[in-house]
């Protein structure tokens, strides 16, 4: 299952060109270090990892103590297969802000994804517990992918149901739900929640490929033919639909 890691940045500022007293060297440090922080940012959606590194370092050099860059560095570091310093950052962010529930959420997948799941878990947790998290929904759903992950279905179903009672109508735990029911052979309801899914965003390769192993498990060839059509039609150059082609 593929993480989303939330990662909240700040406005940039204005960096000052005419800092002279102490206090304002540092304002100014700071702002510079936010501004190369969304920079870095912009590097690494772009795939620029070594413009991104640039970036992300100097912003980390500018305010060492700015949750932000160290998270947004640990992210790189990830992204280049250095886990030691992806997990040095991310942690350093959450003990930086330790009450930043999108800090906490973001260092629970990392550490989901490097197997450390019961830790990632309890990240998600702390996140999702927040009085002050706008989407404790996704610290939720992020908990039932890691729980999957162990494996613990029934522990994975709770957490996705706890999303569901938290906003009834976010996808990616219905999308979960869907695929959990269908590996659990309760085919009915793997069938209500993708439909539930579908009718509140747009269909997705996964998605379709998922409506195609539902019906196909469920007996429905029909409905399993109609997937699979628009899937090749939709798709055509995606994983899935290269896999539904090799069946």
């Amino acid at each position: 299952m593929a993480w989303r890691a939330v990662l909240v940045l700040g406005v940039a500022a204005t960096i000052s060109a005419c800092a002279t007293t102490p206090r304002d060297s540092r304002a100014s440090d700071v702002d510079a270090a936010r501004y190369n922080v969304q920079l870095g940012m912009n590097y690494l959606q772009r795939g620029d990892l070594e413009g991104a590194r640039e970036k992300l370092e100097r912003a980390v050099q500018q305010d060492p103590s700015l949750p932000a860059a160290h998270a947004a560095l640990g992210m790189l570091y990830e992204r280049a297969g250095d886990m030691r310093r992806a997990g040095d950052h991310l942690r350093r962010a959450t003990r930086l802000a330790p009450d930043d529930p999108n800090q906490l959420n973001n260092y629970g997948g990392f550490l989901c994804r490097q197997g450390d799941r019961k830790e990632g878990i309890r990240h998600f947790d702390m996140a999702a517990g927040n009085a002050y998290y706008r989407t404790p929904e996704a610290a939720l759903t992020n908990a039932g992918v890691c729980a999957r992950g162990i494996p613990d279905p029934d522990l994975a179903e709770t957490y996705l149901r706890r999303a569901l009672d938290t906003n009834r109508n976010y996808a990616p735990a219905l999308l979960q739900l869907a695929d959990l029911s269908l590996d659990t052979q309760r085919f009915l309801q793997a069938r209500a929640f993708l439909q539930r899914y579908e009718a509140l965003t747009p269909a997705s390769a996964y998605s379709l490929a998922l409506g195609y192993r539902i019906e196909a498990a469920a007996g429905d060839a029909r409905s399993a033919s109609e997937y699979a059509v628009r899937l090749r039609r939709e798709f055509p150059e995606s994983k899935e639909a290269r896999e539904l082609n090799r069946d």
